[in-house]
């Protein structure tokens, strides 16, 4: 089994989360815009698909609101089983999250990577709003790809991509008629709720997390919804060790979902679960029963 692809960062590594500095970020806040600061992108690529000789294809996608939107079509050498769609963190862009999720492809399994608006070669500035938009702008190409002859799609998030997971999947219709899977790795169900979590743990911004708090829109949050994703099955993988999402966040996310569901707790650091063969393994066998015979 192909490993994940070790990525020399050049940016802040993804182990020291940005979400840490919403708290300082967050109490200088006097109006709007404050979706905005659950993203750290950069401009950068890294890695690119080529230097892991992975057939690979650029793609560039025009959203409803005139951005241009840049992702990765990664492709097996076999007779595709399927295709993921992985919506990575907040922090840096495709070229160092891509690498976690590259053994997919020696199963047999299309990638398709996307970066959110202001990530990599994606134009714009990122928010929320902004960055729902362009999944749904994602997803959309994803499933008209292959036309009638459409694939199984599984969507994989992870940390901010997991929980952008749920709030598109929680709040859209139709999904079950067309995907497979959702894999959701160190998510949580709430923005508001992560943010005010991150404000309680500074002296500086204790204060101030709940009014600060509840300046992040509520109205894309999955929390309470999560139960809309079924019948899609979703696996929940989540760390004990997390110490910038907390395993709480996970087990929200599992207690609110409705079956098909399965839990995955394991023992890594933050959005390192496909590091271990033991975890590729489970997440693999969940990908293979949930996928329909081609």
């Amino acid at each position: 089994m192909l490993k994940p692809l070790s990525v020399d960062h050049h940016a802040p590594p993804s182990s020291v989360n940005p979400l840490v500095y919403l708290a300082f970020a967050l109490s200088l806040l006097t109006i709007s815009g404050c979706s905005g600061l659950f993203f750290f992108p950069d401009k950068n690529h890294y890695f690119t698909p080529k230097q892991a000789n992975i057939d690979f294809t650029d793609i560039y996608l025009e959203t409803e609101d005139g951005e241009t939107i840049h992702g990765w079509h990664l492709k097996p050498n076999q007779k595709s089983k399927g295709i993921v769609y992985f919506l990575h963190g907040n922090a840096e862009n495709i070229s160092t999250h891509t690498g976690s999720v590259v053994w997919l492809i020696e199963e047999g399994y299309e990638i398709f990577a996307l970066d959110y608006r202001g990530f990599g070669k994606s134009t714009g500035k990122p928010d929320l709003h902004g960055a729902l938009i362009d999944i749904k702008k994602g997803y959309d190409w994803v499933i008209s790809k292959d036309g009638p002859n459409q694939p199984n799609i599984f969507i994989l998030g992870q940390s901010l991509g997991a929980a952008l997971t749920l709030s598109f999947a929680s709040h859209s219709k139709g999904l079950e008629s067309q995907v497979s899977g959702i894999i959701v790795d160190a998510g949580f169900p709430s923005f508001r709720g992560i943010a005010n979590e991150k404000l309680s743990e500074f002296w500086l911004t204790w204060p101030l997390q709940y009014p600060l708090s509840w300046l992040i829109p509520s109205k894309y949050d999955a929390e309470n919804h999560i139960n809309k994703i079924a019948p899609i099955p979703l696996l929940v993988i989540h760390s004990t060790n997390d110490v910038v999402i907390p395993f709480h966040h996970g087990e929200r996310i599992y207690q609110q979902a409705s079956s098909p569901r399965e839990f995955l707790p394991t023992n890594t650091n933050h959005t390192a679960t496909f590091s271990s063969a033991g975890y590729m393994d489970y997440t693999l066998r969940f990908i293979e029963y949930y996928s329909k015979p081609q």
